[in-house]
């Protein structure tokens, strides 16, 4: 751990709120020791780089490192928005920069999770409640999945549901609410809610949580007494094919296939004009001698004048 200065996150036992931040590397485990060593000197890079744009100076912050991730604890001064947005901005595009022409196993993509609360430092790290969320919502299921479904993406960043409401939902960043997509956080003890956004990609819930209904941000549910009141709980069916929304401008198709079989002929991607992307996934558990996969069928025609 690396108390880089003077202001540091309390005495132990010490009570002070303070902003978190986590971030963790995706596919770090099973690359080798050359872009092992690489990804650990770019996240470092790439953090205090966008510390230094969003005016959140590293050197003012309490950090737990591991390889390829980061805990930190930035100082009670931190603005929030700050992290949220400039921070996330400039950390994506220092991403995108960094695997500029790198393989597709070579590029470093990051998980990153921002909550607010109350850290203390222990003897062998942060403690408190806080810090166990942060790490929760870091790890959970949902925010995995959203670097999977958006292939592309450099960085997934989910908040807790504190931060959204006080800081995304009440417009003191430039991300608009409804980037965000609301999920279910269920890790070992921990049960509760977050948002996740994706720089340059509109993630809907369908894709992060197929077996939930879609919810929109901010809109209010029945109230309760006591305790939530339901903010963000209105159900709504999914809308068109799940999958990222491309913003590019340039027409992209993504087609997923799942077959146990097959016995005849098959062709996943047939069209007489292609403009833009097509990407196509599939997941074929045999093909007999019978039968024939065509993974896409590209054909043009002239036009009679």
């Amino acid at each position: 751990m690396t108390a880089n200065g003077t202001e540091g996150p309390g005495s132990a036992g010490g009570f002070e709120r303070r902003l978190l931040l986590a971030v963790d590397a995706k596919g770090y485990g099973r690359a080798d020791t050359v872009t092992q060593r690489e990804f650990q000197e770019a996240i470092t890079r790439l953090l205090d780089a966008a510390a230094a744009t969003a005016r959140l100076y590293r050197a003012s912050w309490v950090i737990q490192e591991g390889g390829d991730s980061v805990f930190a604890v930035l100082p009670g001064k931190a603005y929030e928005p700050a992290l949220i947005d400039t921070f996330m901005r400039a950390l994506d595009a220092g991403l995108r920069a960094f695997n500029q022409n790198r393989v597709p196993r070579g590029r470093l993509r990051l998980r990153a999770a921002v909550h607010f609360g109350a850290a203390s430092l222990g003897a062998n790290g942060f403690v408190g409640r806080a810090p166990v969320e942060t790490g929760r919502i870091l790890d959970c299921t949902a925010l995995r999945r959203a670097l999977q479904v958006a292939p592309d993406a450099c960085l997934a960043v989910a908040v807790s549901a504190a931060v959204f409401h006080d800081v995304v939902r009440d417009a003191y960043t430039t991300i608009p609410p409804d980037e965000f997509c609301q999920v279910r956080v269920e890790e070992k003890e921990y049960e509760g809610e977050a948002w996740i956004w994706v720089p340059g990609f509109g993630i809907r819930q369908s894709d992060l949580e197929p077996d939930r209904r879609a919810t929109v941000p901010g809109a209010e549910g029945p109230e309760t007494d006591g305790g939530d009141s339901g903010a963000g709980e209105a159900p709504l069916p999914p809308e068109g094919p799940t999958g990222p929304v491309n913003k590019s401008g340039v027409p992209r198709v993504e087609v997923d296939l799942e077959v146990e079989k097959i016995a005849g002929a098959a062709t996943m991607v047939r069209t007489d004009r292609l403009e833009g992307t097509i990407k196509a996934t599939a997941k074929v558990g045999c093909v007999t001698s019978e039968g024939t996969f065509v993974g896409a069928d590209i054909f043009t025609t002239r036009d009679e004048k």
